[in-house]
């Protein structure tokens, strides 16, 4: 029996001398619970080489599947469209100094007097929202839209607030926020682009930068159709066989592969051979979803296709595509104004006008588009975002127009997460600065991601030394809204 005690004696270690053998086994499990977690471990990377738009896991459950975003490129002004303002009319006349105080410099400086809105504004809905006669059709679905009155931004001219809009960065080069989406992702769909552009007809200031993935590999930037019968250049099979352009396309991936062994890996050349196959593969899809020929008339009325205004009909069809592309498991779509024969949104002259023709290109279409989603059930997986990259100066530009406002603007979303009939934040009585809750565009992106299952402070890719993320080191929820 001593003899057998002694042996455990020897046998036995010490808590100091156990620790010290086991130090790289703790390593290991700190490592396997880093692997188990979809922020660091390998099946994303593993997924992206194999897949770039392959599903992802979501962080947290999901309350929207994909987004809508209706970009109203200029700043329309949020005191003429959805934030009621009577004391404009008050002080119609008045200097800006005299009843504001303290003015911002603008964009030229070519300050006029206060200037009350053109448009007369009617409470609608069971929600009682202001909108004005701009957006007769959009009033009729106030009760599932949530407005967001506070809304600011960086930047006073175009092109840096459109980046920052778009990417969350003033400056060319970063992601957008259709290529994170599809990045944290993936779409649902291996045959359309994960993020999509639909273009009216004009491409915001900032350009193709604005739909590009940046340093986020370039599966995922946007890809820029039209809304006509051939939406994309070179859709259609030159080859009239399809196991000709097979068969080519094989070849073409068979060499690229040798070339990737023989050099090792190239996350160009990888994504050049996934480009090929989605390029393959959406000559098969994409006239199909652009053929609405299957759509019955009443649909294509609600969306105002058969309308004699142009515009109208070119964004109708912009509408109804998206849905489409929803419908087909499309992550992200943007939608850019028509060409309506005046500068966008940006009435820095001849407001009435040229707000009154940029809404009557879009409104009808719009609430057409939120009463098809809701009637067929997609509204609530679908997230559905209005808005431009600034708001407008509550005083007059010259005599008639409006300059740009960073300060104060509305933007508003409805769909999946969404609480409808619901307002957040305030700007002051002149709509000229925010008063209460001041959101700004990091914020917009927080919310966006998070209804869509993401965390904004998760989603990171490494980049020139550190994990970069759309919002940067910013942004919180917009919970008012948040259903």
């Amino acid at each position: 029996m001593r003899h057998h005690c002694n042996n455990y004696a020897q046998a036995s270690v010490t808590r100091r001398q156990m620790l010290t053998r086991c130090a790289s086994g703790f390593g290991g499990v700190a490592l396997a619970a880093l692997l188990a977690d979809k922020s660091f471990g390998a099946p994303l990377s593993q997924a992206i080489n194999n897949n770039p738009l392959a599903p992802r896991p979501a962080h947290h459950t999901p309350k929207a599947k994909s987004v809508i975003f209706l970009y109203m490129d200029g700043g329309p002004s949020q005191v003429d469209t959805f934030d009621y303002k009577p004391d404009l009319a008050k002080h119609r006349g008045k200097s800006p100094k005299d009843v504001l105080g303290r003015v911002e410099p603008t964009q030229f400086d070519d300050n006029g007097t206060i200037m009350p809105s053109p448009w007369k504004f009617n409470q609608y809905g069971q929600s009682g929202a202001w909108v004005s006669d701009l957006f007769p059709h959009v009033a009729e679905c106030v009760d599932d839209i949530a407005f967001v009155k506070s809304m600011t931004s960086k930047f006073a001219e175009h092109t840096s607030a459109n980046y920052f809009l778009h990417t969350g960065h003033g400056i060319q080069g970063r992601p957008s926020m259709g290529a994170w989406l599809g990045y944290g992702l993936g779409s649902e769909n291996d045959s359309l682009p994960g993020f999509a552009v639909l273009n009216g007809g004009l491409i915001p200031p900032g350009g193709l930068d604005n739909f590009n993935s940046g340093f986020l590999p370039a599966s995922y930037q946007g890809s820029v159709l039209s809304p006509t019968n051939v939406p994309l250049a070179n859709i259609q099979p030159r080859e009239k066989d399809a196991k000709d352009q097979r068969a080519k396309l094989d070849l073409v991936g068979a060499l690229d592969q040798a070339m990737i062994e023989s050099v090792g890996g190239d996350d160009a050349l990888e994504s050049a051979v996934n480009n090929y196959e989605t390029a393959f593969r959406m000559q098969r899809s994409v006239p199909e979803l652009a053929d609405i020929s299957g759509e019955s008339e009443e649909t294509k009325a609600l969306y105002g296709l058969d309308q004699k205004y142009k515009q109208t009909a070119t964004f109708a069809r912009q509408c109804l595509l998206a849905r489409r592309m929803i419908e087909r498991g499309v992550r992200f779509v943007e939608l850019t104004c028509p060409n309506v024969g005046g500068d966008r949104w940006d009435q820095h002259g001849n407001l009435k006008s040229g707000h009154e023709n940029n809404a009557r290109a879009v409104d009808q279409p719009i609430a057409a588009l939120l009463k098809d989603l809701k009637r067929t059930g997609l509204l609530d997986e679908t997230l559905v975002v209005w808005g431009g990259e600034f708001g407008r100066t509550p005083f007059a530009q010259g005599s008639n127009g409006r300059d740009h406002n960073p300060y104060a603007f509305t933007m508003w979303m409805a769909g999946g997460g969404i609480k409808g009939g619901v307002v957040a934040g305030q700007s002051d009585e002149f709509g000229y600065k925010v008063v209460d809750d001041r959101y700004e565009i990091h914020d917009l992106h927080a919310t966006m991601l998070h209804l869509l299952g993401i965390d904004h402070t998760r989603l990171t890719y490494r980049f020139s030394g550190r994990d970069i993320r759309l919002t940067d080191v910013h942004g919180r929820l917009i919970k008012p809204i948040l259903a």
